[in-house]
C-alpha cells in the first residue's frame, strides 16, 4: 500500500493546530490517559483506520498497558480486563462512532451508564477523544495514511 498524499492536516499546518489543542483539552479532565488511548484505540479499530491503531497500541504500551487490555479492547464486552468505568466509556465511544447504525444513535441507556462513572467534564472528555479520533480517521482513510509513517 501506498499512500496518495500526506495526512491532509500535515499538508495545511494550520489545520494541525487546532486539532492538537483539541486533543490536549480532552486530555486535561483527570481522566486516566490509559481510558483514553482505548477510546482512541477502539474507535480507530471500528473506522479501520490502521495509522490510528498503530499510534493507539504504541501509546497503549508506553503507558505500560498489557497485552490483554491491548488485544481485547475489540471484544471488552466479553473479556474480563476492563472496569465497569472503562466498558461505559468504550461503549459511550462506540456508540458516537456508529451514529448512522441506528435511529437513536447514543441511546439513554448508554448515555446513563457513562454518566454514572464520570461527570460532565469528563463525559466532554470522551466525547472530544471520540470525535479527534473520528476527524483523524477520516483524514487518514482517503490518502490511505501508512501505519508508522508519522
Amino acid at each position: 500500500m501506498e499512500a496518495r498524499m500526506k495526512n491532509p492536516a500535515a499538508i495545511i499546518p494550520a489545520a494541525m493546530k487546532p486539532i492538537m489543542e483539541l486533543m490536549k483539552a480532552a486530555q486535561s479532565q483527570g481522566l486516566p490517559p490509559e481510558l483514553l488511548e482505548l477510546v482512541h484505540l477502539r474507535v480507530s479499530q471500528i473506522n479501520g483506520c490502521s495509522p490510528c491503531v498503530d499510534s493507539g497500541l504504541k501509546s497503549l504500551r508506553k503507558l505500560g498497558e498489557s497485552d490483554e487490555r491491548i488485544g481485547l479492547v475489540s471484544a471488552w464486552r466479553e473479556a474480563p480486563y476492563y472496569t465497569d468505568a472503562e466498558r461505559a466509556a468504550l461503549e459511550l465511544a462506540e456508540a458516537s462512532t456508529r451514529l448512522a447504525d441506528r435511529a437513536d444513535a447514543v441511546s439513554d441507556e448508554v448515555w446513563d451508564n457513562a454518566a454514572d462513572h464520570f461527570d460532565e467534564k469528563q463525559l466532554a472528555s470522551i466525547l472530544l477523544m471520540t470525535a479527534v479520533t473520528n476527524l483523524f480517521n477520516r483524514l487518514n482513510a482517503p490518502v490511505r495514511q501508512i501505519a508508522g509513517s508519522w
